[in-house]
C-alpha cells in the first residue's frame, strides 16, 4: 500500500514547472478582456 505521508515528504517540484510559472508571470501578455478594453476606449475617444 502507498504511504503518503512518506511520498509528499520525497516529492520534490519540477524545475521546468517553476521556470515555466516565471515567464509566464513576468510576461505582460493581453488577453481579450485587456483587447477589449482597449477596444471600448478608443470608441469612446470618438
Amino acid at each position: 500500500m502507498i504511504n503518503f505521508d512518506e511520498e509528499i515528504a520525497k516529492f520534490q517540484p519540477s524545475p521546468e514547472v517553476d521556470e515555466a510559472e516565471d515567464v509566464i508571470n513576468n510576461n505582460e501578455l493581453s488577453d481579450i478582456t485587456d483587447i477589449i478594453k482597449t477596444m471600448l476606449k478608443e470608441l469612446k475617444a470618438k
